[in-house]
């Protein structure tokens, strides 16, 4: 473990590789899970006020659903979380050319809205728990996600470098300078200690 300001990083966020693969997973982390996109209480205005922007991009059932359960919901943790249609994909998901995506993010390349989606999506595969004193960060290893890892380790690069937009976006700049800078010293020492004879 890693600890920066009042974060808490796995080591898998460093040493693990991961670049999303979506012509082969199709954009399954829209579809398969528990329950919808986690989202943060400041999100949830945002995603109010920003609905009937995003709403012409819904399908017919996403819509549905949003009307049903509103533009956001509680899962049995008691956490906001997106709705889903039929406890399947995400209410917000759309398809093109057979790939999930997201509406709210397809809203946002138009340039409709300012907002590019719930930190969590934009995150993923980093999870973050929420403590009193701190934050948990940690790469969640999922089955879905396997071409991105192979991918992600033909190009040599790390969950954090991946995630390096989003991760500036939720913590800052200069937290971010800290983990690469902390991801540095780590391979090296690491380099270090498989070169010794």
């Amino acid at each position: 473990m890693l600890q920066i300001d009042k974060t808490i990083i796995s080591l898998d966020v460093i040493e693990r590789k991961f670049v999303c693969d979506l012509h082969a997973c199709k954009g399954s982390c829209c579809i398969v899970g528990d329950s919808g996109a986690p989202l943060e209480e400041e999100e949830l205005d945002i995603i109010d006020n920003i609905y009937s922007i995003v709403e012409p991009y819904l399908t017919e059932e996403g819509i549905k659903a949003i009307d049903e359960q509103g533009c956001y919901t509680i899962d049995i943790e008691g956490d906001y979380v997106t709705p889903l249609i039929n406890q399947k994909e995400c209410a917000y998901t759309i398809f093109e050319n057979g790939i999930a995506k997201c509406a709210i993010e397809k809203a946002f390349f138009d340039k409709k809205i300012k907002f590019r989606k719930p930190i969590s999506c934009h995150l993923y595969p980093i999870r973050i728990t929420k403590y009193k004193r701190h934050d948990a960060i940690n790469y969640e290893h999922n089955k879905l996600c396997s071409a991105a890892v192979t991918l992600g380790e033909k190009l040599n690069v790390p969950v954090y470098k991946f995630l390096k937009e989003p991760l500036i976006k939720k913590y800052g700049q200069e937290w971010y300078k800290e983990l690469e800078y902390a991801a540095k010293n780590l391979n090296f020492a690491n380099n270090k200690r498989n070169n010794k004879i």
